[in-house]
C-alpha cells in the first residue's frame, strides 16, 4: 500500500528519509551488529547517539552555554507536576496564561502545590484567540509564569514572547518544537513532547537555565527532579534509547535542509496554502482569528456534523488520514508539522475543492 498523508496531531508523521535511514540501520547500527532497539544505554555506541542528539539540540536552537538539555520520559503531562515541584518553591506562587486544554491541565496540576493565578485567558471564546499580556499583569513575586506556546487542539499560537520582566518564563512548546527559530535565552525553561515534530512518542526534551535547578522540594520523586537528570546526562535510569536515536535523525534532517529559518519558511508556505483556501471557501471555515493562527495545527468546520463526517470518511479513503478534530471541539483539524511535505497540503486542498464542488 502506498503511504498516505497523515495529518495526525500526534504521534505524527516523520520525514520519509529519516524512516528509510532508520530502516536501513534497523539490524545493524553503524557496524555494531545490533539494532539501537537492543543496544545497551551504557554502550559507547549509544553514548555517541545521545551526545550527538544533545549537540544538535544546542546547535539548531543556539542554546546558551548556561542551559542544560535533558531527555526525559513521561510525556508533557508528567512535566505538569514536575515543573511546580522543581520551580514553585520560593513564594509558592505561579502565574498562568490559559489558551487551551494543555495549559489548563498544567494549571490544575500546579494548584496541588501552590498559589496559582490565571492572568489572562481566551476561554471566553473557546480559545479562538491569544490574549495579550504586559509585564505589570504578572505578580512580581511569582516563582514563574507558565504558558503553552502553540495550542494543538484549538489551532492558536503565540506570535510574541510574553514580557515577564525578571520573573522566570516557562513554555510548553510541544506542538511547535523545532518548527521555527526560538530565542531560548528569553526563557527559564522550555520543554516539549517529541511526538509532534521531533521523534516518536516517549520522549520529552527539557531545556532549563542552570540557575533554575537544584531547588526541588523534598517530596519530589527522584525521576521528576530535573537536577538528577542534568547531573546524570539524562541516563539516571534507562532512557528511551530508540526514540532518542530517532530524534537525532530528525534533527540531522532539520539541519540538512537549512535549519530553523528554512523550516519556518517551509511551514509558512504550507500554512498559507491551506489558510488561503479556507478564507475563500464557501463550505469550509477556519475557526481561529487570523492574527493568531498556528502554522502547525489548522482546525476548520463545515457546520453540519453529517457533512463533516462524510468529508472525513471520503478524505481517509482518498489517502488523507486523521483529519477528525479533537473530541472536545469536533470539526476537522489538519496538523501540518515539519515532516508534512508541501505536496501533501496542496493535494489536500485539491481534494477539499473537489468535495466542495460536489457538495455545494
Amino acid at each position: 500500500m502506498a503511504r498516505v498523508y497523515n495529518f495526525s496531531a500526534g504521534p505524527s508523521m516523520l520525514p520519509e528519509s529519516v524512516l528509510n535511514k532508520a530502516a536501513a540501520e534497523m539490524l545493524d547500527y553503524n557496524g555494531t551488529g545490533t539494532s539501537v532497539m537492543e543496544m545497551s544505554h551504557r554502550s559507547k555506541a549509544f553514548q555517541g547517539i545521545i551526545e550527538g542528539a544533545e549537540a544538535l539540540v544546542r546547535e539548531i536552537y543556539n542554546v546558551p552555554d548556561n542551559y542544560k538539555v535533558m531527555f526525559v520520559q513521561g510525556g508533557a503531562s508528567t512535566q505538569f507536576a514536575a515543573i511546580p515541584l522543581n520551580f514553585m518553591n520560593g513564594s509558592g506562587k505561579a502565574d498562568f496564561i490559559i489558551t487551551g486544554r494543555w495549559a489548563n491541565m498544567a494549571l490544575k496540576e500546579a494548584k496541588r502545590y501552590g498559589d496559582c493565578k490565571v492572568v489572562a485567558s481566551s476561554e471566553d471564546t473557546t480559545f479562538t484567540y491569544i490574549p495579550k499580556t504586559k509585564r505589570e499583569d504578572f505578580r512580581p513575586d511569582a516563582d514563574y509564569v507558565y504558558y503553552c506556546m502553540n495550542n494543538t487542539i484549538y489551532g492558536t499560537t503565540f506570535k510574541y514572547i510574553p514580557d515577564t520582566g525578571d520573573i522566570p518564563l516557562i513554555a510548553d512548546v510541544s506542538s511547535c518544537f523545532f518548527s521555527e527559530p526560538l530565542d531560548i535565552s528569553k526563557f527559564a525553561v522550555v520543554y516539549g513532547g517529541a511526538q509532534k515534530n521531533v521523534a516518536p512518542a516517549g520522549l520529552v526534551i527539557v531545556i532549563a537555565r542552570e540557575d533554575m535547578l537544584g531547588k526541588a522540594r523534598d517530596i519530589t520523586p527522584t525521576m521528576l527532579n530535573y537536577q538528577v537528570h542534568a547531573d546524570n546526562g539524562s541516563m539516571y535510569n534507562t532512557p528511551p534509547c530508540y526514540t532518542i536515536y530517532m530524534c537525532k535523525l530528525v534533527l540531522e534532517w532539520i539541519k540538512s535542509i537549512g535549519g530553523l529559518e528554512a523550516m519556518k519558511e517551509r511551514n509558512e508556505k504550507k500554512a498559507k496554502i491551506l489558510y488561503d483556501y479556507l478564507d475563500s471557501s464557501k463550505l469550509f471555515k477556519g475557526t481561529v482569528v487570523k492574527e493568531d493562527r498556528s502554522l502547525m495545527n489548522v482546525p476548520f468546520v463545515i457546520g453540519d456534523k453529517d457533512m463533516e463526517a462524510k468529508f472525513i470518511a471520503e478524505a481517509a479513503a482518498a489517502g488523507f488520514i486523521n483529519l477528525k478534530g479533537h473530541k472536545t471541539v469536533g470539526g476537522m483539524r489538519a496538523s501540518i508539522y515539519n515532516a508534512m511535505p508541501v505536496e501533501g497540503v496542496e493535494k489536500l486542498v485539491e481534494f477539499m475543492k473537489k468535495f466542495e464542488e460536489a457538495n455545494a
